[in-house]
């Protein structure tokens, strides 16, 4: 069967450097003993050094041309090639409830996508590994204080180690995209609870976010209402950028006991 056509509506830039993809299989070592979960394989440039791992290897894959081809010359996977949308699987079915390793070439339109999935079957993926724009890597990856640090940052460095592992050029890809790429290793840390809300923790960080260049004081009155007597502490004078993860936490944690003895001003 001849080469798959990259699709732009499905955000496909094949990997054609082997070294590359050896590097990025590589990467889910650091969890060994347990399934690897590849998504967006295209024609298995990945594949390839994940099956002589020795454990389970599973591929899901949306585009039917990449299927058509994987099923051709990956025969031996059979029933593991998984013609599904990623982003609306149950991930509880794809190893009976086991824990997995999740990898992959993702596609650009929709890494942000998968890393929130991820994070909501947290306790099925204790590692996830892969290539993604370098834009978003460095912001998974940021520090407080940083101009890349965000939502992303904080709510999947909340649960996770992060690793920034190295850059890779345009030119490794058929068709080459605009802007490079990197591989990143996120590993389950030792938090099992936050002891916070953990939904008005997300609310906090994706509203204050939203409106990065100002303080706390003014991006949180969408949740405790303009002018709320609690704004008076002084950490609703800094911006979002400037909090850690810890202080999120912290403060989600105060915001819950406020909002529930006396809730948001009307």
């Amino acid at each position: 069967m001849k080469s798959v056509r990259p699709k732009k509506f499905l955000g496909q830039h094949f990997l054609n450097d082997l070294h590359v993809a050896q590097d990025i299989a590589d990467t889910v070592d650091a969890c060994p003993d347990i399934p690897i979960l590849e998504v967006g394989p295209g024609m298995g440039v990945l594949t390839q050094f994940l099956l002589v791992k020795g454990r389970p290897v599973k591929v899901v894959e949306l585009d039917f041309e990449s299927v058509a081809y994987l099923k051709e010359n990956f025969s031996q996977m059979g029933d593991n090639i998984i013609e599904q949308d990623f982003l609306r699987m149950d991930l509880r079915d794809v190893f009976g409830g086991e824990p997995f390793v999740l990898t992959g070439n993702y596609p650009y339109n929709i890494s942000s996508q998968i890393f929130f999935k991820m994070l909501d079957n947290k306790d099925l993926i204790p590692c996830c590994t892969g290539m993604i724009q370098k834009e978003v890597a460095e912001r998974i990856a940021a520090a407080p204080g940083n101009k890349s640090y965000g939502i992303l940052s904080v709510l999947i460095q909340a649960w996770y180690k992060v690793e920034y592992l190295f850059t890779v050029h345009e030119h490794v890809f058929n068709p080459p995209p605009k802007v490079k790429s990197a591989v990143i290793r996120m590993t389950r840390n030792d938090t099992q609870e936050l002891g916070c809300d953990e939904k008005l923790f997300k609310q906090i960080v994706k509203t204050t976010f939203n409106q990065r260049r100002k303080t706390l004081r003014n991006s949180i009155s969408p949740i405790l209402g303009k002018g709320h007597p609690f704004c008076a502490d002084p950490i609703f004078d800094k911006r979002p950028e400037q909090l850690s993860v810890e202080e999120f936490v912290g403060l989600t944690g105060r915001m819950e006991k406020v909002l529930a003895e006396c809730g948001p001003l009307k």
